[in-house]
C-alpha cells in the first residue's frame, strides 16, 4: 500500500533535484526547468494530500489551479528568455550584468 510518506518522500526528492538544477546550472533553460520541477514537486504535494481528503477534494482542485499557473509562468519566463538572447546573444545568467544599453 501506498502511504502518503511515500508521497512525501518522491515529491522532496523531485524538489531538491529542481533546487540543485537551479543552483549549479548556468543556462537559462535548465534554471527555468529546475523551477518546474519544483512547482510539479509542490503540486504532486497537493494531489497527494488531497487523495486522503474524501469529502471536498481541494488538493486537486487547487493543483489545477496551480498548474495553469505555473503553465504561464513559463510562457512568461521563454518570452523573457528569448528577448534576453536577441540582445544580447547568450542565455548565460553570468554574462548579463547590465539591464540597458
Amino acid at each position: 500500500m501506498i502511504t502518503l510518506t511515500h508521497f512525501l518522500v518522491v515529491s522532496a526528492c523531485i524538489f531538491c533535484i529542481g533546487l540543485y538544477t537551479v543552483i549549479a546550472k548556468r543556462n537559462a533553460i535548465m534554471i527555468l526547468v529546475g523551477i518546474e520541477l519544483m512547482i510539479n514537486s509542490a503540486i504532486l504535494n497537493l494531489v497527494a494530500f488531497g487523495k486522503y481528503d474524501k469529502v471536498n477534494y481541494g488538493g486537486q482542485v487547487f493543483a489545477l489551479f496551480a498548474i495553469v499557473l505555473a503553465a504561464a509562468a513559463v510562457a512568461v519566463g521563454l518570452a523573457i528568455i528569448l528577448n534576453v538572447y536577441r540582445h544580447y546573444k547568450t542565455i548565460n545568467p553570468d554574462h548579463i550584468t547590465d539591464l540597458r544599453d
